[in-house]
């Protein structure tokens, strides 16, 4: 796959997403794509291998998201390869982004991606969501197929401002995961995600704390 036609393709799909971006941030993320399909041979960043596959699964199934970024500082939790979080970080560069991940190959691949690409509004964190200790709650946190929705409210819960929401992207729609999820958190809304070029079900669940939980939370003096 020429990077003639991976730059047809983002353009295309940028177009049919709605989005439009400067020449420098296609650049940025067509650059993106390369450091990742490089790395990704040594450090099994993510599952897609086939360069005809990449601009569709990787950067513009992450961009489908973009219009429900809204929050000034969001953290990505299981940043992996950098999905979403890299591509949003370039789409948006006035919001900050925050990249966690355990796995230390991973983090240093971001890393690099950060520096090569100049990306002076993206930080990234080696470590567990569990002992993760901002400076402040985050108001939104996204995560795209990294763990079951129980784990993600039980891991990142406290994480999330009050009156936050998790961003989270799967595939199928995930009912044995929502029927799941512990009491205080529900799902508020939930959409299909159309990704130019992709086959397959693709869906964004918004988790927030239920009425009850903040209600408690106020009561009781935790909330903020």
């Amino acid at each position: 796959m020429s990077d003639t036609m991976w730059q047809q393709q983002l353009a295309q799909g940028l177009q049919e997403l709605g989005i439009e971006l400067a020449s420098d941030q296609q650049a940025q993320l067509l650059a993106f794509l390369a450091l990742l399909n490089k790395w990704n041979r040594a450090y099994n960043l993510t599952a897609v291998r086939e360069p005809a596959e990449m601009v569709s699964r990787q950067l513009l199934d992450s961009l489908s998201i973009l219009p429900r970024v809204t929050a000034g500082h969001l953290l990505d939790v299981g940043a992996g390869g950098g999905l979403p979080g890299i591509p949003l970080a370039i789409a948006l560069p006035g919001t900050r982004f925050t990249l966690l991940d355990s796995n230390s190959k991973k983090t240093r691949f971001l890393t690099q991606c950060v520096l090569e690409l100049g990306l002076t509004n993206v930080e990234v964190i080696h470590g567990r969501a569990e002992a993760c200790q901002p400076d402040q709650p985050f108001r939104q946190i996204s995560s795209r197929a990294f763990t079951a929705l129980a784990n993600l409210v039980n891991w990142c819960g406290q994480l999330l401002a009050d009156d936050g929401e998790f961003l989270a992207m799967k595939g199928q729609f995930p009912d044995d995961e929502v029927a799941a999820l512990p009491a205080g958190w529900r799902v508020r809304s939930h959409q299909p995600l159309q990704v130019p070029g992709c086959t397959g079900e693709r869906h964004l669940l918004i988790i927030d704390r239920s009425t009850d939980q903040n209600i408690n939370q106020t009561d009781s003096g935790t909330g903020g």
